[in-house]
């Protein structure tokens, strides 16, 4: 056991220095200039005590719980009908929904301002059948159009891997007792695929909360927390307050992801 101490030793050094050059550093620098302000470490308690940044952080958690929750929708359905089902452009499919992985924020923002902007598509079709263009780009709208395109192809992949491990034998065993298409999809379909779910939408979720650029390209009448702290360090050089929300905003989203990790454990139905 002495000598493999210090082998152990020698093979977590790598992470180690990672850890602390990459994430225990920069936190703690993050953490000493957010209360090195007029208001010291109290700055930590404006995210609660004042309401325009209470009213920006329900926001962005609001928006990143409907996103989380419309891409797991979606990419649930989706994800276990393309793994079950082969057909001519099954794989085309399936790359065409994966493909927004290329886009960066920005991108996908204009390409929301390009379907649901002053010029947009959606716009033009309204005001051809209805008179009256309808705009919702630069609103919480299409900031949630924005992220749930860019997270469905974030979790499709994560539920059609999980898919294909599901036992096909409980599904047959379901239905033998008598079970309807709802209850097989309710009792062994949906338990069956909850890790992939969780951890999933974890992801889903702490990347919807901390997401910049989308929001930078629309924001027009959008108050969300990152593009509050971009605002505080680059309009009001408020950089100690901008420093103690983008750590609030980060213990926010490790909280939502340690959760998601003890929740979501390592088994799914797997096939025998």
């Amino acid at each position: 056991m002495r000598h493999e101490t210090p082998r152990l030793i020698l093979l977590l050094l790598p992470a180690g220095i990672f850890f602390t050059a990459f994430f225990l550093l920069p936190l703690s620098r993050l953490f000493a200039i957010g209360g090195s302000g007029a208001d010291g470490f109290a700055a930590y308690a404006a995210i609660v005590t004042d309401r325009n940044y209470f009213a920006s952080l329900l926001s962005t958690l609001a928006l990143a719980a409907a996103t989380t929750a419309a891409t797991l929708v979606i990419s649930g359905i989706s994800g276990v009908f393309l793994q079950r089902s082969r057909f001519p452009g099954n794989a085309i499919l399936v790359a065409m929904l994966t493909f927004p992985l290329a886009f960066p924020g920005v991108v996908i923002g204009f390409m929301v301002i390009m379907l649901a902007g002053r010029q947009g598509l959606i716009g033009e079709i309204a005001l051809r059948l209805t008179g009256e263009k309808i705009v919702f780009a630069y609103s919480m709208a299409g900031l949630f159009m924005g992220y749930v395109y860019f997270s469905v192809p974030r979790t499709i992949l994560t539920v059609m891997a999980a898919a294909e491990k599901l036992d096909p034998k409980l599904e047959e065993a379901a239905r033998s007792l008598g079970a309807s298409t709802w209850q097989v999809v309710r009792d062994v379909i949906i338990p069956g695929l909850k890790p992939a779910f969780i951890s999933a939408g974890a992801i889903c979720f702490a990347t919807a909360v901390g997401a910049f650029g989308t929001a930078f390209t629309l924001a027009t009448r959008i108050n969300v927390l990152p593009m509050v702290i971009y605002t505080e360090f680059t309009l009001q050089a408020n950089i100690a307050t901008a420093a103690a929300l983008s750590f609030v905003l980060g213990a926010v989203t490790w909280v939502v992801l340690a959760a998601a990790r003890t929740a979501a454990g390592s088994s799914v139905a797997a096939a025998g």
